[in-house]
């Protein structure tokens, strides 16, 4: 069950990502909902990487211990 509810996060996490690409699309309600979702987890991230990069690595590093957490479980 636990392996189900991260997969899911990492597939809301990339729809997040996809999303983000698509500015028609972030005014409705599901995908505000998506990024909220998917902000969550990497809030934290964002806060410890230095301002001013050329791209956000947050999705790809909570993706990556997501997986590792699924591996260990």
């Amino acid at each position: 069950m636990v392996h189900v509810l991260l997969q899911l996060l990492i597939y809301v996490i990339i729809v997040d990502v996809l999303l983000s690409y698509m500015p028609q699309f972030r005014s409705q309600k599901w995908a505000e909902l998506v990024h909220k979702i998917a902000d969550a987890p990497q809030k934290p991230i964002r806060e410890l990487l230095p301002e001013g990069l050329p791209f956000d690595p947050a999705p790809m590093i909570v993706i990556l211990l997501i997986q590792m957490l699924m591996y260990v479980l």
